[in-house]
């Protein structure tokens, strides 16, 4: 076997995973994801080793619940054939490695930077001159938007070439607040600073950065975490996916003017992130989640308050639902509007309901399942049109998904676990590898110890490194009108990708 496999949020020796010829690690990775669509890269990722590169490439089986690990070891100057040649998929992938490592990949379709580190391999590579594409044509002109961005989130530059009103070609570059997030999880090595550096991976998902980090964590300490804190995680994750659905909906209204619906869901956002203020002290979910332990036990005070909570939620937001889709001019701006097919998402690796609104029912929840997700036996929420109603469509579904499994939750509170800290070191010389479905996706989080049980390696990857490619895609033969409703019909986190 060129090849070993672990389940989700497992751990294995490092010695243990293959190190094979770059031949056979390019035949293996790129015959995986060829010849079984359910497969999927989760993580592709460098390790310096001893003046070295360590490869080490994560497929995840969506059949089998398996995640397929290899690695090689490669000097960084060495040409090497690039995966994206075959496999589109990879193509941010390698271009992260490279911008980390100098490592030239022959046949990729653009070896440019993606993030702009502080300690990239090349500096005189700057975000002043990145290589944009161009089109020469006196018909066609170019529209740059950002990188100060018109709302209150992180900056993106978006450009885009139109003949006329039509969008040729949009390119995203990112990069503009890159924060070192996995260097400092090395120089952080107290479990509490770096629970405190998850939680701020990405404001909006703070439960899913969290919960990805404290069970890889536990895999590293080999514990086994108990009912109560799988309960409050599972809990929290649904609470978290339906207050951004629901303020995503209020977005969506806002993008086609329908000032009714962008207030209601607006409120109706409100109570959803004001309960985890109640249950915990903070109304993104900051201080909830915390590994090996259960920081704030759901009572059944909590219960009641919450049942309350979603029936006056449910009864206007059905209301609502049922005003906004069926209001032809909102369905008019939303039908066949920033469309991406199954064959694109399946090309380009799309995760979440990114790869749910074409056909594609990739989602962790139900493939690679943890947490109390087995006992719910979750169904995902797929649409097959790829356009901007495809994706309001999932939300507001997901929404009452979630509903359903929140009521089923508290009606079956377990016991309270007592609180306990982590204790001892992790285990040297192991990867650990946590894969969490958050609201946007796939989340994953992959860590390496050291000889002494320290963490040497961390990385994470946000959905949000899959899905950007999905926007640029969406809005081809769109007016440039379009582009904000595309926009936040995906909603998409910069921080997350620049981390």
């Amino acid at each position: 076997m060129n090849y070993i496999s672990i389940k989700n949020n497992a751990s294995l020796p490092l010695a243990s995973i293959p190190v094979l010829d770059y031949t056979t690690f390019f035949r293996v990775n790129t015959g995986l994801m060829t010849a079984h669509p359910e497969c999927h890269c989760a993580t592709y990722h460098g390790l310096p080793e001893e003046g070295n590169i360590r490869l080490i490439c994560a497929i995840a089986d969506d059949a089998t619940g398996e995640i397929h690990l290899t690695s090689c070891v490669t000097p960084p100057t060495l040409p090497l054939s690039s995966f994206s040649a075959v496999v589109p998929a990879f193509e941010r992938f390698e271009r992260e490695i490279h911008e980390n490592f100098g490592i030239p990949f022959t046949g990729h379709p653009w070896l440019k930077p993606v993030r702009y580190p502080f300690d990239r391999y090349d500096k005189t590579q700057t975000i002043a001159t990145y290589p944009f594409y161009t089109m020469e044509s006196d018909e066609l002109h170019e529209v740059g938007v950002g990188p100060i961005h018109a709302g209150v989130i992180e900056p993106g530059h978006f450009r885009f070439i139109c003949n006329g009103e039509q969008i040729l070609h949009l390119e995203i570059q990112l990069g503009f607040q890159h924060r070192g997030v996995e260097a400092m999880f090395l120089k952080r090595q107290g479990v509490l600073e770096q629970t405190l550096l998850a939680e701020s991976i990405a404001g909006d998902t703070v439960v899913g950065h969290t919960t990805a980090f404290s069970l890889v964590r536990e895999a590293l300490h080999g514990r086994e975490i108990p009912d109560g804190v799988a309960f409050s995680r599972t809990l929290a994750l649904e609470l978290e996916r339906m207050a951004i659905h629901t303020g995503d909906m209020a977005a969506l209204c806002t993008d086609v003017a329908y000032q009714l619906g962008s207030a209601v869901y607006g409120r109706l956002r409100t109570p959803l992130v004001n309960f985890f203020q109640e249950w915990g002290g903070n109304r993104l979910g900051k201080g909830l989640i915390r590994p090996g332990r259960n920081q704030f036990p759901f009572t059944p005070y909590l219960a009641g308050r919450l049942s309350t909570l979603l029936d006056a939620y449910e009864r206007d937001f059905e209301e609502m639902s049922t005003m906004l889709f069926n209001l032809p001019s909102a369905l008019s701006r939303f039908e066949r509007t920033g469309v991406v097919s199954g064959e694109e998402v399946l090309s380009i690796g799309a995760v979440g309901m990114a790869a749910r609104m074409s056909g594609l029912p990739r989602d962790i929840r139900s493939s690679h399942p943890s947490l109390l997700y087995p006992s719910l036996a979750h169904q995902p929420v797929v649409k097959h049109h790829g356009d901007v109603y495809s994706r309001v469509q999932i939300r507001r579904e997901e929404i009452r998904q979630s509903m359903q499994y929140l009521r089923r939750l508290i009606g079956q509170l377990p016991e309270t676990a007592p609180l306990g800290e982590l204790s001892g070191t992790m285990a040297p010389q192991h990867l650990a590898l946590s894969l969490v479905e958050g609201w946007r996706g796939e989340i994953c989080h992959c860590a390496i110890t050291g000889t002494r049980g320290e963490l040497r390696h961390y990385k994470v990857k946000d959905p949000s490194f899959h899905n950007w490619m999905a926007l640029a895609l969406a809005v081809r033969q769109n007016e440039i009108s379009d582009f904000p409703i595309c926009n936040k019909s995906f909603n998409l986190s910069y921080c997350g990708h620049d981390l």
